[in-house]
């Protein structure tokens, strides 16, 4: 069981890199923007389910197996880059016009939710993040190793929640303002295409 100190300590550092400009809080950014608060907070969510994925490949072993395989970390990492290629794609043929509800329910609640939890499972960065960083802030006679890190995932997943949470509803607010504007609305539709290039390129080439 973690102590009091080891969780507040954790949380801390986890808010700060929650807040380090970086694939998952650019595009909760551009999504909330594009789509609304709500399309944001829901890709939150769906980034935070797959945070439980990644918590349980290091607690299982599962990551530093795929850090030891260079085959299936470069397989997992074309997926995810083919996946922002095709979100860029998505986001540059957008229609300009629409409003926030209407670019809501064209894109889906379920559907939503499901783009965060696949940018963030088809990221191999991540789980080999966790891989280094969790393992850090495990407790000598603290209980099980996977346990402890069970319940860092925990804390980190809470963190990225309200972190990314709050950068959902700022950048809804601003992509309010733009939605009387056809022409802004492509301009951000055409911004959010390039960053997802710019965002697969980095992950193939391991920038």
């Amino acid at each position: 069981m973690l102590s009091a100190h080891t969780a507040l300590a954790f949380f801390a550092a986890s808010v700060l890199l929650a807040l380090v400009p970086g694939p998952d809080n650019v595009f909760v950014l551009l999504h909330a923007a594009v789509h609304g608060a709500r399309a944001g907070l829901l890709v939150v969510l769906g980034l935070c389910s797959g945070l439980l994925f990644h918590t349980a490949a290091v607690a299982l072993g599962l990551a530093a197996l795929l850090a030891a395989s260079s085959a299936a970390l470069t397989a997992l990492k074309t997926l995810g880059a083919a996946y922002l290629l095709w979100l860029a794609w998505l986001s540059w043929r957008a229609p300009a016009g629409l409003g926030k509800g209407e670019s809501m329910a064209a894109l889906g609640a379920r559907q939503t939710y499901l783009r965060g939890v696949l940018m963030n499972i088809s990221n191999p960065k991540v789980g080999l993040f966790f891989l280094a960083f969790l393992p850090q802030f495990v407790e000598s006679g603290g209980g099980p190793v996977a346990l402890q890190i069970l319940q860092l995932g925990g804390v980190f997943m809470l963190a990225t929640l309200l972190t990314f949470g709050a950068i959902a509803l700022l950048a809804g607010r601003f992509g309010q303002l733009l939605q009387n504007s056809a022409r802004a609305q492509v301009a951000l539709n055409r911004l959010a295409s390039v960053v997802f290039v710019g965002l697969a390129l980095r992950l193939v080439l391991g920038a």
